[in-house]
């Protein structure tokens, strides 16, 4: 689209500080035990439009937190606009008749930015209307001012496709709208004990449960993934944001680089992550440079092997290394 932009991931890293607290996505994954209520219908936040679908809210400062945390089982579509734009009026009424029919499957946040100027700096709003797509408690995808209804129901159509099997909530609102019932999936039981103890935020227990089932099916992709993230949560938890200063002041520091990467990638940062290790790996040799290599395969694991950015990293790897 041509309009498609993206949040600055420092911006959306920095919330729940620009809000004073009425926002805490950071802490949302800890209380994931809501996201695998899948058969549960989205809640009416507070401030939702009595008039409309419950999936359909006005958000205020106060409420805003309320319903982020429901991009746990669904995403949260968020409309920045004014009610002096046209273009955002415009953009709303095409978000709202998309919402009414969607059965919860997402959820349409409307903001307006006179009255809640925060939750705009906070995404770094250049214009309105800007939408921003959240799920799991963090943005995903962005564009800024009005698109045609065709493209907007293009872009939602994707951004379920995309994350239908992450949040549970997705096909729950599709059957209650009527949306043909996609084949049943028979969870493995292995799996689902490894991303609730993960969802818990019990990271060394999921970690267990992935490796028990490698250590049978080494194959297995999905532990593969589940393992790799368990184990990147379980650093990520520690981090300090303030290690990325601390790497850039000392680049011999193999300690400070690698958690300096983590904090890179935990904030959005990540070709800056990968670059930083494939130019440490380039600096050092022996145990050192396997060790930074090691830590920095362990991070392409985190992303889809198609990833551009892992790939263009793996072959910049290629080069420090040989």
């Amino acid at each position: 689209m041509e309009h498609v932009t993206r949040p600055d991931p420092r911006k959306t890293a920095a919330l729940s500080a620009a809000l004073s607290g009425a926002v805490d996505l950071g802490a949302l994954k800890a209380r994931a035990d809501a996201a695998r209520q899948a058969a549960a219908a989205p809640a009416a936040a507070p401030g939702a439009d009595n008039g409309s679908a419950p999936w359909i809210v006005d958000v205020t400062e106060a409420s805003f937190q309320a319903v982020v945390e429901q991009s746990l089982q669904v995403p949260v579509v968020v409309l920045l606009g004014a009610s002096y734009s046209p273009e955002s009026q415009a953009l709303s009424a095409s978000l709202t008749r998309l919402a009414t029919s969607s059965g919860g499957a997402w959820i349409l946040a409307r903001v307006d930015l006179e009255q809640a100027p925060r939750i705009g700096q906070a995404f770094g709003v250049q214009s309105v209307p800007t939408t921003v797509a959240v799920a799991a408690g963090q943005p995903i995808d962005a564009f800024a001012g009005p698109i045609a209804d065709t493209e907007l129901s293009a872009w939602v159509a994707r951004l379920l496709d995309a994350l239908r099997d992450r949040l549970p909530g997705i096909r729950a609102g599709e059957a209650r709208a009527g949306a043909p019932a996609e084949e049943e999936i028979v969870e493995d039981p292995r799996i689902v004990a490894a991303e609730e103890a993960f969802e818990r935020g019990d990271y060394a227990a999921a970690q267990e449960f992935y490796s028990q089932i490698l250590a049978v099916e080494p194959a297995n992709e999905l532990a593969k993934e589940g393992l790799a993230q368990a184990r990147f949560a379980e650093r990520a938890e520690s981090v300090d944001p303030a290690v990325i200063a601390k790497a850039d002041a000392a680049p011999d520091d193999i300690d400070a680089q690698l958690a300096a990467a983590d904090a890179q990638v935990a904030l959005q940062q990540v070709e800056g992550a990968f670059a930083r290790l494939v130019d440490t790996v380039r600096r050092v040799y022996g145990d050192d440079r396997d060790r930074v290599r090691q830590h920095l395969v362990g991070l392409f694991e985190l992303f889809p092997a198609d990833d551009p950015r892992v790939a263009a990293a793996r072959r910049n790897l290629a080069s420090a290394l040989y």
